[in-house]
């Protein structure tokens, strides 16, 4: 195992470390991908996976590989590294079609003309598309009348089922991700789906799960998530459990819908169809009255206990800090039923430090952030969450012309915005948000670090809020000196300068773009590379 592990370290190019056999590995030339394919591949995994193999962004490893840790290990690495996305054919443990496993959905790529286009492919974006556009694809489904999902009669993740006995959880290859991990993961990108009692609010979402025995699965849940909303009105009606089912696989759009903070009372299946322009195609689950999309890998069918719990973790997570013994007790979800397509393929997800799909979905989260503040008529031009910051962190950018005319003070405005933003769920994972004006480009990390090192004093420059909604994840939050991890740990800084409260801004950057005449600029680069310093 760990040979194989250290072939996936160093790239998977190369030879095997092995002695019994070489890794069997299926690449082929990039090819051109049709308008239709890249539409599709949004709609359905299977065509994203075949497009990401058109783009020579696919590793078909056909080698048996073990779940126990080497799985992880190389989606791990695969993150680390922005390699190509692996999809393990040979399972060791699968049996009758349970399981092949994919990694990576949503990592970045190494060539930078295509660093986002394994995420843009989720979306039914080029390749080449910049982050920029990709947040704003998320938003498509805001102006938008909701689009109600067409209801098959079936569909392919019925093509096999499995029931109440039959189902062993244990004898199936969930894997152990990481090597602190608590147990065996066989939930980290898959969409779980509960529904209020009226049915008035179909909520899509993922939270982790870990195998408890044999037909449970115990999952990460906590206040504040749209499915803690849904779990306290069945309490409020009297209910011990209720249905629920889990979704593997789903189309690539659903599942960053279902990551995404969509408004509370919104159901992700419609506001997918209304950013894609056609219905999602949902089946009839077989147990309950919930519906799934009709092209899932995988789908696990029973019930929420909303009273029966059990320890939780540790899990490795995708803040990157890893703290022994730190399980908790959350809610059990009993299987009593497994639909799944012919040879079906289990995607997971591997956090730690960056770069992984927790990190990009939960970066996504600033769309949401700037549509809040244009609501509330603040002067806010753009927002993004740096990778880099895991999410961690919002840069703000400030109109301050529009800001002057506010006529506010920097306290004001910093509490104003702070405690709009804080107290809304798309804020939930942002623990600091950054005040710029528009002359930082935001979407440049360097340029937020030079901005934050230089312009916000530190205490002077900043609001501490406490008395917001905390994530308790975060581990100052849950392992700092700081009280209540559900409450607070939110801070503004304020990178304004208090002549931009009056709309001026009389200094500027010192680099090559601002110092020096275009003309200047042109004789230099024309004559760099025959002045011996292009770098290649």
């Amino acid at each position: 195992m760990l040979r194989l592990v250290q072939q996936a370290a160093r790239g998977f190019g190369r030879p095997s470390l092995r002695q019994s056999r070489l890794p069997s590995i299926s690449t082929m030339q990039p090819q051109k991908v049709s308008q239709q394919e890249q539409i599709d591949a949004q709609l359905d995994f299977r065509t994203f996976i075949n497009v990401l193999r058109k783009d020579g962004d696919l590793a078909e490893i056909n080698d048996e590989v073990d779940p126990h840790l080497e799985v992880g290990a190389i989606v791990r690495r695969v993150s680390e590294v922005n390699a190509k996305a692996p999809l393990f054919n040979n399972v060791k443990g699968a049996r009758n079609g349970l399981w092949r496993m994919f990694g990576n959905a949503a990592s970045l790529r190494s060539v930078e003309a295509e660093k986002y286009g394994r995420v843009a492919r989720n979306l039914g974006l080029p390749a080449d598309v910049t982050w920029k556009q990709i947040l704003e694809r998320t938003q498509d489904g805001k102006n938008k009348p909701p689009l109600e999902p067409k209801v098959l009669s079936d569909g392919p993740c019925k093509q096999n089922k499995m029931f109440g006995d039959e189902i062993d959880l244990h004898k199936l290859p969930a894997p152990l991700l990481h090597g602190g991990d608590g147990g065996k993961y066989v939930q980290t990108y898959g969409v779980h789906v509960l529904q209020t009692p009226d049915k008035s609010w179909t909520n899509w979402s993922i939270f982790r799960g870990m195998v408890h025995d044999s037909r449970r699965i115990v999952c990460l849940i906590f206040n504040g998530q749209h499915n803690s909303m849904i779990r306290d009105k069945w309490l409020a009606e009297g209910k011990d459990e209720i249905p629920w089912a889990l979704a593997l696989g789903v189309p690539p759009a659903a599942n960053l819908a279902a990551a995404l903070p969509v408004p509370t009372g919104v159901s992700e299946a419609e506001y997918v169809g209304a950013m894609v322009g056609k219905p999602l195609e949902l089946v009839k689950c077989e147990l309950s009255d919930l519906l799934v999309p009709a092209n899932s890998e995988i789908v696990f069918e029973g019930t929420f206990s909303l009273k029966d719990k059990a320890m939780e973790g540790p899990f490795e997570d995708f803040l990157g800090i890893h703290f022994e013994g730190d399980a908790h007790l959350h809610p059990l979800f009993k299987v009593d039923a497994i639909t799944y397509r012919d040879d079906a393929i289990l995607p997971v997800s591997v956090p730690g430090r960056i770069t992984d799909e927790s990190h990009t979905t939960a970066s996504m989260a600033s769309a949401e952030i700037l549509t809040l503040c244009k609501q509330h008529n603040l002067p806010i031009i753009d927002a993004v969450a740096p990778l880099e910051t895991m999410g961690n962190w919002c840069a703000l950018s400030v109109d301050i012309h529009k800001l002057a005319e506010m006529k506010t003070t920097p306290a004001e405005f910093r509490e104003r915005v702070g405690n709009l933003v804080f107290n809304n769920k798309s804020a939930l994972l942002v623990n600091r948000l950054l005040l710029f004006g528009s002359d930082v480009d935001i979407y440049n990390f360097k340029d937020v670090v030079w901005a934050h090192a230089t312009r916000c004093r530190p205490g002077k420059d900043e609001h501490v809020f406490e008395d917001v909604p905390g994530f308790p994840l975060t581990p100052y939050m849950g392992h700092g000196g700081g009280g209540d991890p559900r409450r607070g740990g939110k801070v503004i800084s304020d990178c304004l300068f208090p002549v931009e409260y009056e709309g001026k801004k009389p200094f500027s950057s010192v680099d090559f773009r601002t110092s020096y005449p275009q003309e200047i600029q042109e004789r230099v680069l024309a004559n760099w590379e025959k002045m011996g310093l292009d770098h290649t």
